[in-house]
């Protein structure tokens, strides 16, 4: 593998584009839709990290995908997904959710769980982060899972939730179709630590709360650092936070 030159670049929430109507506040870290940045396309293998709030009894209607592995993970409230190979399901903060989108799938994201569940209509709005990596291969059969993450492994310590990794073959995730990827996440109470990954390149996003970053400083809601080369400095949250970190042990292209 070409020797990669380590660096750190930190990106505020507040540099992120929006959009924002009347139905969804969305910030997008990475270029998306009209929002193109020549200069920000991707990170190692991620496309797509955006940071949703959807308004109840609304949300995304039925969409195409194709060729991208789209992780889904919920941080308040609860998000509906049905999509065109007869998935439908509630998705709620501890569930994670993949959707390999293939040679083409159909799907729809809204707030509308009463709709599924026969409960009353609910105010409450949306909040979840959702992700894009590269498949391995194009053209693949379209697949979906979702999985329970245990409350009890995202206290205190990072745990793995999406993985196409072979050294994760073994954990308690979600699969995903890049064999270069994993997706880990932590909940972290005030003075509580982790270290990251050592990668060719490391995504880590803020979800929650607020934390500090060896050698970066302090990092609030919605700011996300980049790192290429680098790995095991450590996060401490300075109060109750919950981080989400992409290692990618390649980028686009790379085989």
């Amino acid at each position: 593998m070409t020797a990669t030159r380590s660096y750190v670049d930190v990106r505020r929430a507040g540099d992120r584009a929006t959009t924002g109507i009347d139905w969804l506040d969305s910030k997008h870290s990475f270029s998306f839709g009209h929002h193109y940045e020549p200069d920000n396309t991707h990170h190692g293998l991620l496309l797509v990290n955006n940071d949703d709030m959807v308004a109840p009894g609304t949300g995304f209607d039925t969409h195409p995908h194709r060729d991208m592995e789209i992780v889904t993970w919920v941080l308040r409230g609860s998000l509906v997904h049905q999509d065109s190979t007869g998935n439908s399901g509630v998705i709620y903060p501890g569930l994670a959710q993949r959707m390999s989108a293939g040679r083409g799938i159909l799907h729809s994201e809204k707030n509308d769980s009463w709709t599924l569940t026969g409960e009353q209509s609910h105010s409450e709005p949306v909040h979840f982060v959702q992700m894009w990596v590269v498949p391995d291969e194009s053209g693949s059969t379209p697949g979906y899972q979702q999985l329970e993450i245990d409350d009890d492994l995202l206290a205190g310590r990072l745990v793995t939730i999406a993985s196409g990794m072979p050294a994760h073959r073994d954990a308690a995730a979600i699969t995903i179709g890049n064999r270069h990827a994993a997706l880990h996440g932590a909940r972290l109470h005030p003075g509580q630590s982790v270290e990251l990954p050592e990668a060719r390149y490391l995504h880590l996003f803020i979800a929650r709360g607020r934390v500090d970053l060896e050698g970066a400083g302090a990092l609030d809601e919605g700011d996300a650092v980049r790192f290429t080369g680098s790995g095991g400095q450590r996060v401490t949250a300075s109060e109750p936070a919950e981080i989400l970190i992409w290692e990618m042990h390649a980028g686009i292209g790379a085989a």
